[in-house]
């Protein structure tokens, strides 16, 4: 048997070993609160996570962006006095005038048109899908220029036009020369090209809605009408506005096809002056200005139209310009009032 000896010379025997230290017992949960809320959570300081790829890349395009501008200060070619002669003249004013105008009118009646093609198409009726399908596929087949130079010497193919019975007696002629205008020509080949891709944007909007939710509807017993109008168009509208607006911003700049035909548009009209004084890069930078200014318009009114158009599906809105503005202002204030020495701000906060 083994044994022991103690400090006093004495044998003892091996006891049993000893039990394990037990932990100590973990803080209550509202220990933990008390300990945490005596932290100020104001006072600490967030790290930020820093992006260097981002600064490169940032200062790269400072960079280019420097250098651009430096060459339309610095490069006389550019001609910015007469730029500035010609950016608002009357007769570039009242051509800008003439392409709004055409515009307006092309994709007013190609939309309208494009509605009606868009439901013909999506009807149960065989002839209405059939012609609309046919007017889609030869409006999209034949290139804009084409269908202008076409309209506008329609009157090669046509001498008049009458009003009667088929096959019959005429009531009514028309001469075609007097009725077609190059005005009239530019109207009509733009509004039934534009209504041939309009078509096709708004029945792809109709058909991206899940169709399992116009059966629910019916089944609740929601009439047609209100389905289409309630449900599908809402959220058709949010698939139909990038692409309309796609097309409007291409017919603005479709209109410079009309200096083909004489038609004194914007880019005629630069064309013309140009023709005249030499001045090219000028005047090309007049016309483009304004096609960058009417696009811009364009585009602001598009983001609106599809904000609006968000609400059904989006709990938080994307924020406007306006309002992306005023949060940065904010955060620069906060910034600037945290570089402050704690006296200042103690001051203010007192005050």
């Amino acid at each position: 048997m083994t044994t022991l000896s103690t400090p006093s010379g004495v044998a003892a025997t091996p006891g049993p070993p000893s039990a394990p230290p037990r932990p100590e017992p973990r803080p209550a949960p509202r220990d933990i609160e008390i300990r945490y809320s005596t932290i100020d959570v104001d006072a600490l300081t967030v790290a930020r996570r820093w992006h260097p790829w981002r600064w490169i890349a940032t200062a790269a395009v400072l960079v280019l962006g420097a250098q651009f501008v430096h060459g339309l200060a610095t490069n006389e070619t550019w001609d910015w006095p007469t730029f500035g002669e010609y950016i608002v003249k009357d007769s570039i004013l009242r051509a800008l005038g003439l392409t709004l105008e055409l515009t307006l009118y092309a994709v007013a009646i190609g939309f309208v048109a494009g509605i009606g093609i868009a439901a013909a198409r999506l009807s149960r009726i065989p002839l209405l899908k059939a012609v609309s399908w046919v007017f889609v596929w030869a409006f999209r087949s034949i290139p804009l220029p084409v269908q202008i130079l076409f309209w506008f010497n329609i009157s090669v193919l046509y001498k008049t036009l009458s009003l009667g019975i088929p096959f019959g007696p005429s009531f009514f002629d028309f001469s075609v020369r007097s009725l077609f205008s190059p005005f009239t020509a530019a109207v009509i080949a733009l509004s039934l090209h534009q209504a041939a891709y309009a078509a096709e944007i708004i029945r792809a909007g109709i058909i991206s809605v899940d169709p399992g939710q116009t059966e629910a509807a019916a089944s609740l017993g929601i009439p047609r009408r209100r389905q289409f109008f309630a449900i599908v168009l809402p959220q058709a509208m949010r698939a139909i506005v990038p692409n309309a607006t796609n097309e409007v911003i291409g017919m603005v700049k479709s209109t410079s096809l009309l200096a083909a035909v004489a038609v004194a548009d914007l880019f005629y009209q630069v064309q013309v002056i140009l023709g005249r004084n030499g001045r090219v890069i000028a005047l090309l930078m007049v016309a483009t200005v304004w096609y960058i200014a009417v696009t811009t318009v364009l585009t602001v009114a598009q983001f609106y139209v599809e904000r609006y158009f968000a609400r059904g599906s989006s709990r938080h809105l994307p924020p406007t310009p306006l309002q992306r503005l005023r949060t940065k202002v904010g955060h620069l204030v906060f910034l600037a009032r945290q570089a402050r020495p704690g006296r200042e701000r103690d001051a203010e906060a007192a005050s």
